[in-house]
C-alpha cells in the first residue's frame, strides 16, 4: 500500500511532460504524480472511437498500475491534457494549400488534404464530447483539460507547428523558468489572457463555439481549483 495517493496526468508528448512535470509535482507534492505520455493524440488513434475511448484511457491506467505496482485505490485522480488543434471550426475554414504540414491561423487551417482534416476534426469532436461528459474511469475521478490551439500556443504565445526538437527546447526553458515556482505558474495559467472563465462545463461550451479552438485559450487553471 502506497502512503501517498497518486495523480495520473495523461499528455500527448514528452515535451508536455518536460514543460509541466516539475510544476505539477511541486504543486501536488502531498501526492505522487505520474505522467503517461501517449506519444500522439489518443483521441485521434485509428483504434479509438466514441464508444471505446474510456476503455483505451483505462488501458493506460492499467499500464501505470502494473509498472509501479499500484492498487486501484492508490490512484485518486486522472488529469488528461489535450490540444484543441482547431477541431471545432467549420469545414469551410479548412483551406486547401500547397503546404508540407498542417498550418494553423487565427481564423483558418491550411492543409493539402482537406478531407483528411475534416475527418480528423469530426472524430476528435465526438471523442472529446464523450470524454468531457465522463466523470470517472473505473471509479477514478477523471477530467480532460484543453490548450488551444496547442500547448505551445498557450505557453509561448506562438501559433504555428513546432518540430519535436523545438518543442523540447521550449519546454525545457519553460520548466526552468517555473522551477520551484508552481504558484507563479498557476497565476500565469489563470490570467484572463488565456484562462476561459466559468465552470468546467462553461469552458468546454466556450471552446466549441466559432473559431475559439484556434485562439489562445486554456482551462488548465481549473486543475488547481
Amino acid at each position: 500500500m502506497n502512503e501517498k495517493k497518486v495523480i495520473v496526468f495523461i499528455v500527448e508528448g514528452p515535451s508536455d511532460e518536460a514543460a509541466l512535470g516539475s510544476i505539477m509535482k511541486e504543486y501536488f507534492s502531498s501526492n505522487e504524480v505520474q505522467f503517461v505520455v501517449v506519444h500522439g493524440d489518443i483521441t485521434l488513434q485509428d483504434y479509438v472511437s466514441m464508444e471505446n475511448i474510456s476503455i483505451k484511457i483505462n488501458e493506460q491506467i492499467e499500464n501505470i498500475k502494473r509498472k509501479y505496482r499500484y492498487n486501484q485505490d492508490d490512484i485518486i485522480k486522472i488529469i488528461h491534457i489535450t490540444d484543441m488543434d482547431g477541431v471545432y471550426i467549420s469545414d469551410q475554414d479548412i483551406k486547401e494549400a500547397d503546404v508540407e504540414s498542417i498550418q494553423y491561423y487565427a481564423d483558418h487551417i491550411e492543409t493539402k488534404d482537406v478531407n483528411k482534416i475534416v475527418h480528423r476534426n469530426t472524430q476528435k469532436r465526438n471523442v472529446l464530447f464523450k470524454l468531457r461528459k465522463t466523470g470517472k474511469i473505473k471509479r477514478i475521478p477523471y477530467r480532460i483539460y484543453f490548450n488551444s490551439c496547442n500547448l505551445e500556443h498557450v505557453l509561448y504565445k506562438e501559433l504555428r507547428s513546432f518540430t519535436d526538437e523545438e518543442k523540447q527546447i521550449l519546454s525545457d526553458d519553460f520548466a526552468d523558468r517555473y522551477e520551484g515556482k508552481a504558484a507563479e505558474f498557476v497565476e500565469f495559467i489563470s490570467n484572463s489572457e488565456v484562462a476561459v472563465p466559468g465552470t468546467y462545463q462553461n469552458t468546454w461550451d466556450y471552446i466549441e463555439k466559432e473559431k475559439n479552438s484556434l485562439h489562445r485559450h486554456s482551462n488548465m487553471h481549473l486543475i488547481f481549483q
